[in-house]
């Protein structure tokens, strides 16, 4: 028995470990500005569109990894990027966003992870898809890549905005990201 549910653990993608906020509205949280920036986050801020929540920290290195795709993503100009800046220093929070780039629409500064803890977060990176109703869709825990936003993301994404129709029939999984 032991060996079986070893062998199921092992083949199971810890990217794809299921989130009980699927489905609902996202956490109720209203957040302050990142140290230099104009525009904090709050729930309400994630109404309306389908919107990206990207977790991250200045001091997480596969954050730095992941940056290049969501500042790829971010110059598209095809879904707003939302940063939850977790647990960090706010000099060293604004130092990193001033020296690799700023993605984000709205960055808002948890400074002591309380909203993370709220959002189910247990580490960074991880991005969550909104969908237009503020109702958290999609958990990615880790980095994304390029593949990742190309052939799942930006699918899912469109879809969100047509109601459920598949993206294939709008065409929207064909928008390159770097390529």
């Amino acid at each position: 028995m032991l060996a079986l549910l070893l062998g199921i653990g092992l083949s199971l993608d810890p990217r794809e470990v299921p989130s009980p906020l699927i489905g609902k509205v996202a956490p109720q949280f209203d957040l302050p500005a990142v140290k230099g920036r104009s525009q904090g986050l709050a729930t309400h801020d994630l109404m309306g569109e389908v919107s990206l929540v990207n977790v991250f920290a200045s001091w997480c290195v596969a954050c730095r990894a992941e940056h290049p795709v969501l500042i790829a993503l971010a110059r598209r100009k095809f879904v707003a990027i939302h940063g939850l800046n977790y647990k960090d220093k706010p000099d060293d929070a604004a130092a990193w966003l001033d020296r690799w780039g700023d993605p984000y629409t709205r960055t808002g500064a948890d400074i002591d992870g309380r909203v993370g803890i709220d959002w189910g977060v247990y580490g960074v990176p991880e991005t969550f898809v909104i969908d237009p109703q503020g109702r958290i869709a999609y958990k990615h825990i880790g980095p994304m890549t390029e593949e990742f936003v190309h052939d799942k993301l930006l699918p899912m994404i469109e879809e969100l905005r047509n109601g459920g129709r598949p993206a294939r029939e709008s065409g929207a999984a064909e928008i390159p990201l770097v390529r």
